[in-house]
């Protein structure tokens, strides 16, 4: 059993750190003159590094009790996106911080970073413990970085679902609220299968696929985005 000492632990988490906090000011750009409030968003990263230590258990449990090792993938994507929901839900749960159609997106990312930052420096105490942290990356476990864009895009997805259902009626909302997660778990159980079928072989076609979904939620965000001014400009003529 390998015992990381504290340097050790400090480096795989500053490690794990470092690429959410540039996914997290990439975003926060996105959002432009509107940006939320970073005290705000300091509490939810916390919160989503928090959510990874809440997982484990429930994934454990789903281990013990799915025999079949698909399903069990499925269970382990679904019980991490609802969790990661979950911690942001906790906090802005009958408050005034939703305003705009963009928040939910920017809450949704942060806490997933949170929660990817968390979980890859978990991952890289093992290969830095016994100083193999290069060779463990270029062996096939680079999977890592794949995690923080993965959570980033099924977080942003259902995120960006929520966000276009503040423009929509309420049983249509709903659907397409499920509808995100339904896509987010897919995306999260297909990455989780590949990686693992492949045992990393495939990692740069896998991180390539992401790379294009990426694409696509920026594309939505930005769409989010300007349907909500549109819908304050279109107020503030009526008004």
């Amino acid at each position: 059993m390998i015992t990381a000492n504290p340097k050790i632990m400090a480096l795989a988490l500053l490690a794990g750190i470092i690429p959410s906090l540039f996914w997290l000011w990439f975003w926060i750009q996105e959002e432009g003159d509107k940006a939320e409030p970073r005290g705000l968003l300091t509490v939810i990263f916390i919160l989503g590094m928090i959510a990874t230590i809440f997982v484990l258990p429930v994934q454990k449990f789903i281990q013990a009790h799915v025999s079949d090792p698909q399903l069990q993938l499925i269970g382990f994507a679904a019980a991490e996106e609802i969790i990661k929901f979950l911690a942001v839900l906790i906090l802005i749960y009958n408050t005034n911080q939703i305003d705009e159609a963009t928040d939910w997106p920017i809450y949704l990312i942060t806490a997933a970073l949170g929660f990817a930052a968390l979980e890859n420096a978990l991952f890289l105490i093992k290969p830095f413990s016994i100083s193999e942290a290069t060779v463990a990356l270029l062996t096939g476990q680079l999977r890592f970085l794949g995690s923080t864009l993965l959570h980033t895009v099924t977080s942003g997805t259902i995120g960006i679902m929520i966000g276009i259902s503040f423009f929509m009626k309420e049983i249509k909302r709903e659907w397409l609220i499920f509808f995100g997660f339904l896509v987010a778990i897919a995306l999260h159980s297909a990455f989780n299968f590949f990686i693992i079928r492949n045992d990393g072989n495939d990692f740069l076609k896998v991180f390539a696929f992401l790379w294009v979904v990426a694409i696509i939620v920026m594309l939505l965000f930005e769409k989010v985005r300007r349907m909500s001014e549109d819908l304050e400009e279109l107020e503030f003529i009526n008004n």
